[in-house]
């Protein structure tokens, strides 16, 4: 019996399409839209390319790139998107893939949705998949603009 294929390393081959997609390909990461609903628009993930279980197990090469992407990631979702801060998490209890979320709060984000809040969210909270496409190609292109940028 084979075990089912990791969900990220779906995301990364191209193989798992999720709704804003893949917004840029950047040395051995890839970042893409939060897989699942969400409350937050702009709501990003940075995973590994590699199948590997954590920051913690990332060779050196890949540790220089994650933080500068992460930065200019977030960078771009203050800009384009307004947010006041960006939130990076890194807790790996559901998929044991190496990822980061970076997670935008707004000026009007409820207090409920901020912080960790935001993966608790309610069916009702939810945004439309529009909304969600829309910030994402939003982010992506502010992204384009940015030096360092890789292949999308």
């Amino acid at each position: 019996m084979s075990l089912p294929e990791c969900p990220a390393c779906a995301v990364v081959r191209g193989a798992r399409v999720l709704p804003g997609g893949v917004l840029l390909r950047e040395g051995p990461f890839v970042v893409h839209a939060v897989d699942g609903p969400t409350p937050v628009p702009g709501w990003l993930v940075v995973t590994s390319a590699r199948c590997t279980r954590g920051v913690y197990t990332l060779d050196a090469a890949e540790l220089a790139v994650l933080m500068p992407l992460c930065a200019r990631v977030m960078r771009a979702q203050q800009e384009a998107l307004g947010a006041e801060h960006v939130y990076l998490f890194a807790i790996g209890d559901v998929l044991r893939h190496c990822h980061v979320h970076l997670v935008p709060r707004y000026p009007g984000t409820p207090a409920h949705l901020r912080g960790r809040g935001a993966f608790d969210a309610r069916p009702g909270e939810q945004l439309a998949l529009s909304a969600v496409e829309a910030a994402c190609r939003t982010v992506q292109g502010a992204l384009a603009l940015t030096p360092g940028a890789g292949s999308r």
